[in-house]
């Protein structure tokens, strides 16, 4: 019922150097900043022979963490903070791994490493943590004194700061919604405007187009508050009398759209745009527990995942919008129509790879007030359903379901069209994986060095997760279905569960206790919200 109880978790570690806030003045304070200096020393003298990260596309292999090297010793090297084995890095202190993120004249990190550690790090510490450092490394920290010094080395790493807090924005924007956030590139534009006219004309390009980004991101959020309070005002307790109208409104599913391909395109349109605004920071903030740090106004303070909630709730819509389908014609034979409908609708939204949907729609056909219509289902050929189930079927961990999601992906890596292009994974269970994996992250290891393996690992995951979110839509949208999908009333489960006895009769005394007691129930709401 509650398909989102995973984003809860164990307490997230809040570790700072400074012990305390995280702004210019504060993190650098004079003892620790003699400390600082000195492990920077020892970083940049092995910087010139320190391992490179290796390419984007090599690092999340998973053949790179393959543990069948019985023929050799893995070589162990450690640089500065940081462990290597085999020239991979594996683990190191959260100072060490921050320093590895600031470019430098001659150093710039690949882009596995900036993404997944901006995406991870925010176990540890608050991006705007994480910010102030990157800024004061990148500038502050080398400041000599003189104008002309300072102009020079400013000018010469501008466009690396530039392309680091690009990778940043474009990727993570949900961080730049907290102002202080905005504050700190704001206050680097002016810094880089010191030395580079050009970088500052760059970074007010970055700007403007995170702030259309935002806009945007902000404008669907309002959109679908408002789909989800029209839902609701519809989604009103129904007396039995009203059954029989709604089976003659004009929105009815078969009415609107009677083409099964058609209308798995039309779920596949919806689960795709709700997919391209999920950001990758709200698979690890979701089960992140609140720092004080996060008690900042602007930092999300209603809601921590919206996108990723609101994505959940849209499975749960959709599996109580099938069941309502199919518990509210009144005719056995009209049943058993809606009902192959929607096995077909399953068969398509499998071909075209869309599992979300598939699993919402097998989910809605086996709640109980669809289960128990005996009769209905006796009219209907079920063999394509029972292989549907099967392809879905919880048991050794999802294997039949992760065995064709793989296959998808396959078909995506070498597709000729954008539809092979597609692939939307059952999104509870990615989350359920993705939990897991931040079990992994958030310990330490014995010498106190952050596992980098499993960051590497959740960054994998989430990475996989963004080549499917790009893909754009190839299908012609059908307005009717789209908005019937997304604002059509539902019954909740009283209301389902009535309309079932009402469409197949009780058969026991229990049942009958039970209908007799869902009638008063209904009844008596539907009274209290006329008045």
């Amino acid at each position: 019922k509650c398909l989102f109880h995973w984003l809860i978790t164990t307490a997230c570690m809040y570790l700072c150097s400074s012990g305390g806030g995280c702004s210019f003045h504060t993190l650098f304070q004079r003892d620790a900043a003699m400390k600082l200096s000195y492990w920077l020393t020892n970083v940049f003298v092995h910087r010139s022979k320190m391992p490179q990260t290796t390419p984007y596309s090599s690092k999340f292999n998973p053949s790179t963490y393959s543990s069948n090297h019985s023929h050799r010793q893995p070589v162990e090297e450690n640089y500065g903070g940081l462990h290597y084995r085999d020239n991979k890095l594996v683990s190191g202190s959260l100072e060490a791994l921050i320093q590895l993120l600031v470019p430098t004249v001659d150093y710039y990190p690949d882009r596995s490493y900036i993404f997944t550690f901006l995406l991870t790090s925010r176990l540890f510490l608050h991006p705007f943590e994480l910010m102030s450092r990157v800024c004061y490394l990148c500038v502050d920290h080398h400041r000599v004194g003189d104008p002309q010094t300072d102009k020079k080395r400013i000018r010469e790493i501008a466009p690396k700061i530039v392309q680091l807090l690009t990778e940043w924005t474009e990727t993570f924007p949900y961080d730049f919604r907290d102002e202080r956030m905005m504050r700190s590139l704001k206050e680097m534009t002016h810094r880089l405007a010191f030395g580079d006219e050009l970088s500052r004309r760059a970074m007010q390009r970055l700007i403007q187009r995170l702030l259309r980004k935002l806009t945007t991101l902000g404008q669907y959020e309002e959109s679908l508050a408002t789909s989800s309070a029209t839902a609701a005002a519809m989604d009103r307790p129904l007396a039995l009398k009203s059954k029989q109208q709604l089976v003659r409104r004009d929105e009815c599913v078969l009415n609107l759209c009677d083409d099964p391909f058609v209308f798995a395109q039309q779920l596949t349109h919806i689960e795709m745009e709700r997919l391209s605004y999920i950001g990758p920071e709200e698979f690890v903030r979701a089960f992140a527990k609140k720092r004080p740090s996060d008690n900042h106004k602007s930092f999300f303070s209603k809601r921590k995942a919206s996108n990723l909630e609101a994505y959940v709730e849209w499975f749960n819509r959709l599996s109580y919008l099938i069941a309502t389908e199919i518990c509210m014609p009144v005719k056995k034979k009209h049943r058993a129509r809606v009902l192959e409908f929607f096995i077909d609708v399953a068969q398509e939204c499998f071909n075209i790879g869309n599992f979300n949907s598939l699993m919402a729609i097998i989910t809605g056909m086996n709640m109980n007030p669809v289960s128990r219509l005996k009769k209905t289902w006796n009219k209907v050929n079920t063999d394509k359903f029972d292989i549907l189930v099967h392809q879905m079927d919880p048991s050794s961990n999802f294997y039949s379901y992760r065995t064709a999601l793989r296959g998808a992906t396959q078909r995506s890596s070498t597709a000729h069209t954008s539809q092979e292009m597609i692939v939307i994974p059952f999104f509870s269970l990615l989350i359920k994986d993705i939990y897991f994996l931040n079990e992994g992250c958030v310990n330490r290891l014995p010498n106190g060095h952050i596992n980098f393996e499993k960051f590497w690992e959740l960054a994998k995951q989430v990475s996989e997760f963004l080549s499917w979110r790009q893909v754009i839509c190839p299908f012609e949208r059908d307005r009717k279905t789209l908005q019937y999908l997304i604002s059509a009333p539902v019954f909740g489960e009283d209301e389902l569960q009535l309309a079932s006895y009402e469409s197949e009769g009780p058969e026991n005394n229990m049942e009958r206790d039970t209908r007799r007691s869902l009638r008063f129930d209904i009844e008596l709401s539907f009274l209290n919200n006329n008045d």
